[in-house]
């Protein structure tokens, strides 16, 4: 039985106020407890303020009440992987509800909003197991929280000159990729930037990592899809100081000698998927498949 959730957020769009209302009514009316993620309670309109009796807030995953049930994602899927920054391994599921564009992530409809709050009260869901990226190195680069749930990329920066990224799998040389960047993808993230560099779409249990080169040099480069259990060795070649690194949605610059070792996480991300809202039909959705583009 859900009785705790926390709702996290930045900010409310002006044309989502009558949205995040009804939300806002549907927890009021399952007299839940409610705690709010602190920047986004202060980014609240005061009508909202008002509405909500709300029982807490928190600020990171430290201060995160570890009894939360569910946590409610409200905005982008860059929102919800700010999300798994804040819940890490505690274990709450969390449901993201879209009010930006795409959302795969965030795959609750602002129209789906009152009847997918239903189904999940009605216990009418299914509860997916997400495992992440770690990224380790000799310094470390992210040393609060070194994991990826899409993507983690090593991208030249401020150069128009191609990098050298030296690619080892379980200690085996797999290619020495000269491109602008390298993106290595979890089966979840297949559906964000590998894809747009013309990476496969993985099945969320397929069990898989994706290589996708960023505009290789050699065309004959292409995306490959290996087992999650190998170890990815990186070494990067650079005719300057620096290149970029990105776990989902967080850079930061980094010595372009640096030795990157990627594997599966230890633990997983739980996303809640309502019961008629499943992968397939958020393909479908989001991808626009079967839409006759001529009308």
């Amino acid at each position: 039985m859900i009785k705790k959730i926390a709702l996290f957020g930045n900010k409310i769009k002006p044309e989502f106020f009558g949205y995040f209302l009804i939300l806002c009514n549907k927890l009021i009316e399952e007299k839940v407890e409610i705690y709010i993620y602190k920047t986004f309670l202060e980014n609240f309109d005061v009508q909202f303020s008002k509405i909500l009796n709300v029982n807490g807030t928190y600020t990171c995953f430290y201060d995160l009440n570890p009894d939360i049930d569910l946590m409610i994602c409200v905005g982008g899927d860059g929102t919800f992987l700010e999300a798994v920054t804040i819940v890490r391994t505690l274990n709450i599921p969390i449901v993201g509800i879209n009010s930006g564009r795409l959302g795969f992530l965030t795959n609750i409809s602002k129209n789906e909003i009152e009847s997918s709050i239903n189904s999940i009260f009605e216990g009418n869901y299914n509860i997916e197991s997400r495992y992440l990226l770690e990224l380790t190195s000799p310094s470390p680069l992210f040393p609060d929280f070194n994991f990826a749930l899409n993507d983690i990329t090593v991208h030249k920066l401020d150069t128009s000159s191609m990098i050298e990224i030296n690619a080892l799998l379980n200690e085996n040389f797999l290619n020495c990729y000269r491109a602008d960047g390298l993106i290595v993808s979890t089966s979840t993230g297949s559906t964000a930037y590998s894809l747009s560099v013309g990476g496969p779409i993985l099945l969320p249990d397929a069990n898989g990592f994706v290589i996708s080169p960023i505009a290789p040099h050699n065309l004959n480069a292409r995306p490959m899809v290996i087992p999650d259990n190998y170890i990815i060795k990186l070494t990067i070649q650079s005719r300057t100081e620096n290149c970029l690194i990105s776990l989902d949605h967080r850079s930061i610059a980094i010595d372009s000698s640096a030795e990157l070792t990627i594997k599966k996480s230890s633990f997983s991300i739980k996303i809640l998927q309502c019961s008629d809202n499943n992968f397939f039909s958020t393909l479908r959705q989001k991808l626009m498949w079967g839409v006759d583009a001529r009308n």
